[in-house]
C-alpha cells in the first residue's frame, strides 16, 4: 500500500468501502448498482475538494514520497535506447546523479525523435537504495559527471534535458573536501553559457544549491505538486524560529510550490499530474513532459546559437526582479 497524506486518509477509507460494497454484492448476487453509484460520486467529489486546496506543507510530503515517480523512471519512458555514463574523470562515480544519452521521441509520430543528453537527481525506492544512491544527495563528482555530459552534448549538438529532485547537495565532510561548492558554481556559469538548448523539469523536490547545480536552462519548468526552493522547511523553521517542528508554519510563507513559482516569474510552466500526484498516474504524467518538451525544444532549436545565448541570459538576470 502507498504511504497516504493525512488528508487522504478519508479519502482511503471510503474507498475501501467502496470495494466492500462491490464484493458484498458480487458475493451476495445483489444488485447495489445505485448504491455504488452513490458512493463513487462521494469519493470522486472527496478527491476534487482535497487535491485541489493541498497547503504548502503537504506539497512538500506529496513530492517527498518514496512512490513518487524518480528520474530513472521517467527516462525508461521517455527516452529510447538510453545509455547510462558514468564517472566524472576526476574522482569516481555518485549514484546520486544518472544521466546520459538516447532518442527522446515526440508524441504526434514515435518513429520521429532527436538524439538527446538526459542528467537527474536519482532517489531510492527503498532504504537499501536510497543508501546506495545517498538519498538524492549529489556529492561534487555527480555535478562533475553532469558537466561532463553537458559538455559533450555541446560538443555533439544535443540538447540537453535535465530532471530535478533532491533535497539539496550533500554537505559531508568528504565533499566540502572535494569541492562541492566550487563544483556547483562551475556547473552555473557552465550552463548559462552552454551552446545548446537545455530545458529544466523540477519532477519532485527542488531543493537549494543542489538543485539549481542542474537547474540553469532555457526552460524551467515544475510537475504541478513539486516544490522548489532555496532550504528545506525544516531548515529554514530551525533558523528563523530554532524549532524544527514549525516545519509547516515555514513551508507556508515560503512560496515554493509550482503556482507560487509560476506567478513570481520564476519557473516558465506548470505540467499537470493526475489527482493525488504522479505515483497515481506515471504514464499521464510521462505524456504531458514529452508534450511539453516536444514543444519546446522544437521552438528553442529554431533560434541560432546568439539568440538562445541572449535569451537564457535575459532570462537568468530577470529571475528576482520584483515591480
Amino acid at each position: 500500500m502507498h504511504n497516504i497524506l493525512e488528508s487522504e486518509k478519508p479519502i482511503v477509507e471510503l474507498e475501501n468501502k467502496l470495494v466492500e460494497l462491490k464484493n458484498f454484492a458480487s458475493e451476495n448476487n445483489v444488485d447495489l448498482t445505485d448504491e455504488i453509484r452513490i458512493l463513487s460520486k462521494k469519493v470522486e467529489k472527496m478527491k476534487q475538494d482535497v487535491y485541489k486546496n493541498l497547503t504548502p506543507w503537504e506539497k512538500v510530503k506529496l513530492a517527498r514520497l518514496q512512490e513518487r515517480p524518480t528520474s530513472s523512471d521517467y527516462i525508461k519512458k521517455l527516452i529510447e535506447s538510453f545509455i547510462e555514463f558514468h564517472g566524472d574523470r576526476f574522482y569516481g562515480d555518485d549514484n546520486s546523479i544518472i544521466g546520459g544519452i538516447g532518442i527522446f521521441a515526440f508524441p504526434a509520430n514515435s518513429r520521429e525523435g532527436i538524439p538527446i543528453t538526459v542528467i537527474g537527481h536519482q532517489k531510492g525506492k527503498d532504504t537499501n537504495e536510497n543508501i546506495k544512491r545517498n538519498f538524492g544527495m549529489p556529492h561534487p563528482e555527480g555535478y562533475r559527471k553532469a558537466l561532463r555530459l553537458m559538455k559533450q552534448a555541446e560538443k555533439f549538438k544535443r540538447p540537453v534535458l535535465t530532471l530535478i529532485d533532491t533535497p539539496g547537495a550533500y554537505c559531508g565532510l568528504g565533499a566540502e573536501e572535494r569541492g562541492q561548492g566550487e563544483a556547483i558554481a562551475l556547473n552555473l556559469i557552465e550552463m548559462s553559457r552552454l551552446r545548446t538548448p537545455i530545458i529544466s523539469i523540477v519532477i519532485g523536490e527542488g531543493g537549494s544549491g543542489g538543485a539549481l547545480g542542474i537547474g540553469v536552462g532555457d526552460r524551467i519548468c515544475m510537475l504541478e505538486n513539486s516544490v522548489y526552493s532555496v532550504i528545506s522547511p525544516e531548515g529554514l523553521s530551525s533558523i528563523l524560529w530554532k524549532d524544527i517542528t514549525l516545519a509547516q508554519k515555514a513551508a507556508d510563507v515560503m512560496k515554493l510550490t509550482a503556482q507560487d513559482l509560476l506567478s513570481l516569474g520564476i519557473i516558465d510552466n506548470i505540467i499537470k499530474e493526475p489527482l493525488g500526484g504522479a505515483h497515481k498516474d506515471i504514464d499521464f504524467v510521462t505524456d504531458n513532459i514529452r508534450k511539453y518538451v516536444s514543444g519546446e525544444l522544437k521552438e528553442l532549436m529554431k533560434l541560432d546559437m546568439e539568440q538562445l545565448l541572449d535569451k537564457r541570459y535575459n532570462k537568468i538576470r530577470k529571475i528576482g526582479i520584483w515591480a
